[in-house]
């Protein structure tokens, strides 16, 4: 694997001091980072957990799993959406699976050695910039530690036995926002998409998220649509994305949203 050079000595630093005592503190001694990247190892004890002394509340945890839901699936039938599905994400190397177009930088965190336990996932759901800088994850984190452990306890669920599983709860849907779905079956053209990017390129920036701007290369081309239309309809508030969405023909969204589809998350 070529490793990026563009990670500065102070980014890695900075993400050492975001990470690292955390993960000291938890007794983590074999944990380390990749040379030139600061990414998370796999040498983290999967049964070590960094929950509070309280008892994890799965059900607590799936009220707060509403705000994965809008990206992340998971249950029975899962697909992948603007996120990859949840199901056996424990004990999971990050990048792994083979059908999901990670962004390069969680495929680089994989390779480097980064696995889901559920140390990993807590340090990640606090601080997912932090963990993996330039994925295309643009959650601003769970800052309460109690959350992140009823979340954790809540997804633990989808991992190994999949009998029984509740079936997975849909992302973005026509009939949530009133779209008429004929709008979906309109096949837009990439070339007059990137033509018309240069808008939404200005905010939407291919190499991750800034300031909770969230990167909307590889985004299935039906959730683009859906979204879209749900600003243009004022079903989605969001003074900026309405005035751009507004503007936009049917066609329009659709040949956007069949470009960032096909766009590489970093140049």
């Amino acid at each position: 694997m070529t490793v990026p050079s563009t990670v500065s000595a102070n980014r890695l630093t900075s993400h050492r001091a975001i990470v690292w005592p955390r993960l000291r503190s938890a007794g983590l001694a074999a944990c380390a980072f990749c040379v030139g990247i600061g990414f998370l190892t796999a040498g983290i004890p999967a049964n070590l957990t960094t929950a509070s002394a309280r008892t994890a509340d799965a059900e607590r945890g799936r009220a707060l799993y509403d705000q994965c839901k809008r990206c992340h699936q998971v249950g029975s039938g899962a697909r992948h959406r603007i996120g990859p599905q949840l199901n056996d994400l424990f004990g999971r190397p990050a990048g792994s699976l083979d059908d999901y177009r990670y962004s390069r930088a969680m495929r680089a965190a994989g390779s480097g050695g980064l696995v889901w336990t559920e140390t990993a996932l807590d340090a990640f759901l606090q601080d997912p910039a932090g963990v993996v800088p330039k994925s295309r994850m643009s959650f601003g984190g769970l800052a309460e530690r109690d959350d992140r452990a009823d979340l954790l306890a809540w997804l633990r669920g989808f991992s190994g036995d999949r009998s029984g599983l509740p079936p997975a709860e849909p992302t973005f849907t026509p009939e949530e926002f009133g779209i008429d779905p004929r709008v979906l079956e309109i096949r837009g053209d990439p070339e007059y998409g990137a033509y018309l990017a240069g808008e939404c390129t200005t905010c939407h920036h291919a190499t991750g998220t800034d300031q909770g701007i969230p990167s909307i290369s590889g985004w299935p081309a039906d959730d683009f649509v859906i979204a879209m239309h749900a600003y243009k309809l004022g079903k989605r508030v969001h003074p900026v994305m309405q005035l751009v969405a507004g503007r936009l023909s049917d066609e329009e969204i659709a040949a956007l949203a069949a470009h960032f589809f096909s766009t590489d998350d970093e140049p």
